[in-house]
C-alpha cells in the first residue's frame, strides 16, 4: 500500500534502518512539498511492479535524525538499500527509468 509522509508516524532509528535485511527504499520527503507531489506517480508507477521490496516513507525536516544521518538535503530523496547498506541514491527523480534502474541494483 502507498501511503503518505505522516508526520505522526515515529521514524525507524538508523540502527534499525542498517540492521534491515532484504530490499528496500526509504523515500525522504513531505506532504506540504510540492516536487514530493509532483514525484510522487513516478515512485508509486515503479515501487508497484516490485512488492516485494519494503518502501518506508519518511517525514523529513529540521531536527529529523534519520535524515540527517543520511545527509538528505533536497526533497523528495530516495536512498536504495540492501540488507541495510545504501546501493543507490536519486535526488528529486524526474523519470521512471532512473528509479527503474535503481530498484534492478536490489
Amino acid at each position: 500500500m502507498f501511503q503518505d509522509f505522516d508526520p505522526h508516524r515515529p521514524e525507524p532509528a538508523r540502527e534499525s534502518v542498517d540492521a534491515m535485511k532484504g530490499p528496500a527504499v526509504l523515500e525522504f520527503g513531505a506532504n506540504w512539498c510540492p516536487i514530493c507531489q509532483g514525484a510522487q506517480p513516478l515512485i508509486k508507477a515503479a515501487l508497484d511492479k516490485h512488492p516485494e521490496i519494503e518502501h518506508i516513507k519518511v517525514e523529513d525536516g529540521k531536527g529529523k535524525p534519520l535524515g540527517r544521518s543520511y545527509k538528505v538535503k533536497l526533497w523528495p530523496t530516495l536512498i536504495f538499500l540492501k540488507d541495510g547498506q545504501e546501493v543507490a541514491r536519486l535526488v528529486r527523480p524526474d523519470n521512471g527509468g532512473a528509479i527503474a534502474k535503481a530498484l534492478a541494483e536490489l
